[in-house]
């Protein structure tokens, strides 16, 4: 068998210098917009936005096809794949000459991207000729080919300036074609390839290949390469435009500055494979983070001017980078990023040897990806805010969520190896002579918690976790208040002098939905982490941050739209809570209480929104904290306006529970759980399935709370509804609170479906009253949605812990008594959390849809005949899985098999 062992140094070298020279010819062509796309956007008269997406087109196409190629690699050979690749490239990049719109334009530039693909090609290739103890050098001088980058700002400046930037696509076209031949005629087929076809046997199916795809740590790997590659082709092509408008250079100043930068994050990254062999690719990504989070803080500053009063007066004085500093500082991030993107690639074949396709397909993809993304987040960030340096704290913020999940990662990793030894000692050497565990262990903390023993729940259980509850409940609804507060904000700002264009008062609506739907999938996790007692009292303390902000700025008319777009973001973090809060008190009640606690939990938390919406209007119209609250705002009627209170009134409650929570909360020992650990139920077919019958009832009851006053008042202008709004969700919350005991009695399973039978019931109602003109149908149907909402949300997570408890035996019997139920518990509440950030999009969702179905047909009945469509879809879904004889739940909730579904603990 030929092996990379007796591959002879002749062959090594033939196939890494052929290697490294077509990447680099690739690399050219891959970023060849960074030039000419500042020619062809004077040409064709684009915006910041549209220019962004021009750049970051070919890089789409560059990431998407990196796991197709990495795969077809390890099948047919780097010798075929990549001259292939390299010749249809070639002709995509002469192609460029024929487009005449900036639709062809695109069209075109995704087949220029095809040259970004050659990356993964490379590597699976040369990796294949290199042992272990030399690939990092190897791939390293592999990667150095991103130099293309710093070749074409180099030198097509020159080229456009003598021929055109036609002149350009032309010569890099021929340039590439021309290397696609000679590799196909030099290089060699690879060792593992050449025995493979020796000995005749198969080459590894795409299951095999996309196996190890499952492993959280290859995403982790993709989010470490999202910043040191994808950023690097993102600022490769953003530099030349960010040179010239900040820096009023020309644009061949503007190449040579920015090809500083290309030179800086490819020549090294030989370096980097060299430094990832002899220290350990683990302590050059720490270098890597930790010197750009420095020198990135450095270019995100704007420029600012101070002024300080003085003993003397007033002193001035303005912060800005020069034009060499900036490339100087552009020189050191890209040296670190040439380290990081070397050490990336050093894991992949150390970890999957058998898999370097697949995986550094994956990790390719998704750092191409950051190519193409986040040219276009700088071009919306900079039309935005109006700031330049906006696209580099960005990088900022995304360097400090990798470097924070890196080092959790190896901590817990430490932690599995060394166990309560490594807890023993302190996070710094210097800190021994102080810290003793015992004397720094959390407070508050139940180590023994048998929530299904009767004798251990009614004697001191029962009294805990009704405790906690009811610190949870206000706390909750708090969460609730705030962030549907900004619906009742956005439709008073007009009257007091902001000027905002209904769009942007549309998106100001929209964010706290959207934000707080995306943070749920992560505060869902939070719980077994951090604790319970402290997650709440923090996620409850973060509130004060948009109900101070919004107080504020509410006051000055002359606030920036971007103020208002944080704030409408940081709304978000009350509906974030919710699958936190949820999470928790899952955790303190058995089997046969939990539906019923986590109804009361949610139901009384969902009372909120119309606690708002009753409470809001009344305290905007009345000083309620005289001075400190800031002048009211007079009307064009004569009245008066305290908008900011919608906002200060929540934060003496905000205060008080958050004190209460840290007081009177507990933390579960055994709920403890690493993010890897409850990352399971990503493979659970049930967590999804659950998420789309939670997308029917939840994300239909704050779906229509967003929608239902707007919907009131266009489908019936002449009845004043809005005096009425705040009932629908009053009915929803109450209803979910007083019906869990319907769910844990009867089985969650059938309350489903008959509460999707009643959703369809109402929404033909709705539809009908709509067609006849009637508000009092119109009315009577979405209170009964809202009700049948209510009663399905805590239906649905009643069955959840039922599920689970059937599914983890199954799934995992090697587990038994404590430890199965800790599985139970853990991935239940990890289930809960999840379906609750996914039914929250419908607070998003459901009035765009109503706004769609009106653009498009004059009338919101298009949009309800769909939510109907989805209903009859989850209608059936939980007959068919759960509910019909044979199905999951339906022998459980009939009393035949409970004990099964409940082993003992």
């Amino acid at each position: 068998m030929q092996t990379v062992a007796i591959a002879s140094r002749a062959d090594q070298r033939r196939a890494l210098g052929l290697s490294t020279i077509a990447f680099t010819a690739c690399f050219a062509v891959w970023t060849i917009f960074s030039i000419i796309g500042v020619a062809i956007k004077a040409d064709l008269g684009l915006n910041d936005t549209q220019f962004g997406l021009l750049v970051a087109t070919p890089v789409l196409t560059g990431s998407l096809t990196r796991i197709f190629l990495g795969v077809w690699t390890e099948k047919y050979g780097g010798r075929l794949v990549f001259s292939a690749q390299m010749l249809l490239a070639a002709l995509a990049t002469w192609a460029l000459t024929l487009a005449d719109s900036y639709v062809m334009y695109l069209v075109a530039a995704l087949g220029v991207g095809l040259a970004g693909g050659s990356f993964i090609i490379g590597v699976a290739y040369v990796s294949r000729w290199y042992d272990k103890g030399h690939q990092g050098t190897a791939l390293g001088i592999f990667g150095a080919g991103n130099i293309g980058a710093a070749v074409t700002k180099f030198v097509a400046p020159f080229v456009m300036v003598a021929w055109g930037w036609q002149g350009v696509a032309n010569a890099w076209a021929a340039a590439l074609a021309l290397m696609g031949v000679v590799f196909f005629l030099f290089a060699k087929d690879d060792p593992a390839l050449v025995e493979r076809r020796r000995t005749g046997s198969k080459p590894p199916s795409l299951a095999q290949q996309f196996a190890p795809l499952r492993n959280l740590q290859v995403w982790r790997f993709s989010l470490y390469y999202f910043f040191v590659f994808g950023a690097f082709v993102a600022l490769a092509l953003w530099l030349p435009h960010y040179l010239i408008d900040v820096y009023s250079v020309d644009v061949r100043t503007a190449g040579m500055a920015a090809a500083s930068f290309s030179l800086s994050a490819s020549l090294f990254r030989a370096y980097g494979g060299h430094l990832s062999d002899k220290f350990g690719a683990r302590s050059v990504m720490y270098w890597t983070f930790g010197f750009s989070l420095m020198f990135l803080f450095m270019l995100s500053y704007p420029p600012t001017d101070y002024a300080i009063q003085g003993k003397d007066g007033v002193i001035s004085f303005s912060t800005q980078m020069g034009l060499w500093p900036f490339v100087a500082t552009l020189f050191a991030l890209g040296f670190f990023m040439s380290l990081g993107k070397a050490a990336v690639f050093k894991h992949i074949p150390v970890y999957y040897p058998n898999h370097v396709g697949a995986v550094g397909g994956l990790v390719g993809m998704i750092g191409g990806l950051g190519g193409f993304v986040l040219p276009i987040a700088f071009g919306a960030l900079l039309d935005l805010t109006g700031i330049y340096t906006s696209c580099f704290a960005l990088l900022f913020l995304l360097v400090g969520i990798a470097l924070t999940w890196m080092h959790l990662s190896i901590r817990a990793m430490e932690r599995a190896a060394h166990g309560e030894a490594l807890d023993r000692l302190p996070q710094l050497p210097e800190m021994q002579p102080i810290h003793h565990p015992e004397r720094t262990a959390m407070p508050r903390v139940l180590g023994d918690w048998r929530p299904e023993d009767p004798a251990f729940w009614a004697g001191e259980g029962r009294a805990i976790a009704r405790r906690n509850l009811w610190l949870s409940i206000p706390a909750l609804l708090l969460a609730f208040s705030v962030w549907m507060v900004w619906s009742m904000v956005v439709a008073k700002l007009p009257l007091i002098g902001f000027a905002f264009t209904p769009e942007q008062l549309f998106w100001l609506a929209a964010l706290p939905a959207l934000s707080g739907a995306t943070l749920r999938i992560f505060y869902g996790f939070m719980v077994p982490i951090f604790g319970g007692r402290l997650w709440t009292t923090l996620s409850t303390a973060s509130l004060m941050l948009p109900a101070i902000g919004i107080g504020y700025a509410v006051q000055n008319p002359e606030t920036p739209y971007f103020i208002f777009l944080v704030l409408a973001l940081l709304c978000g973090l009350g509906g974030a809570n919710f699958a936190s809060s949820m999470a928790n008190i899952g955790y303190f009640f058995p089997k046969a209480e939990k539906g019923n606690a986590l109804a009361l939990n949610a139901g009384l938390g969902n009372l909120g929104v119309s606690v708002m919406q009753f409470l809001v209007p009344l305290v905007i119209t009345a000083g309620v904290f005289g001075a400190m609250g800031g002048e009211g705002k007079p009307l064009a009627d004569g009245g008066t306006l305290w908008l900011q209170n919608a906002g200060f009134i929540w934060v003496p409650f905000i205060l008080a529970s958050t004190l209460a929570a840290w007081a009177g909360m507990h933390d579960i020992a055994d709920a403890k759980a690493s993010f890897a650990r409850q990352s399971v139920i990503f493979g659970r077919t049930h967590n999804w399935l659950m998420c789309v019958l939670y997308i029917g009832t939840f994300g239909s009851f704050i779906g229509y709370s967003a929608g239902f006053p707007l919907l009131s008042k266009i489908a019936f202008p002449d009845v004043n509804a809005l005096q009425y709004v705040f009932l629908g969700p009053l009915v929803g919350a109450l209803s979910r609170a007083g019906t869990g005991w319907v769910a844990d009695r009867f089985g969650g399973g059938r309350v489903t479906f008959w509460v999707f039978a009643g959703m369809i019931a109402s929404v033909l109602g709705v539809i009908l009253s709509l067609q006849s003109g009637s508000f009092a149908g119109f009315f009577a149907g979405f209170m009964a949605l809202f009700f049948f909402t209510g009663v399905g949300n805590a239906s649905t997570f009643q069955m959840i812990p039922v599920i689970m408890g059937r599914e983890v035996p199954r799934l995992m019997p090697q587990l038994s008594g404590a430890d199965r139920a800790r599985q139970i518990a853990m991935e239940s509440s990890g289930i809960v959390a999840f379906t609750s950030a996914i039914g929250a999009y419908g607070g998003f969702f459901i009035p765009k849809a109503y706004g769609s179905s009106i653009a498009m047909t004059g009338s919101p009945i298009g949009a309800l005949w769909l939510f109907l469509a989805f209903y009859v879809i989850c209608l059936v879904l939980t007959w068919a899985v759960y509910t019909r004889p044979g199905g999951l739940l339906h022998d459980i909730e009939r009393g035949r098999t409970f004990a099964a579904a409940h082993p003992a603990e």
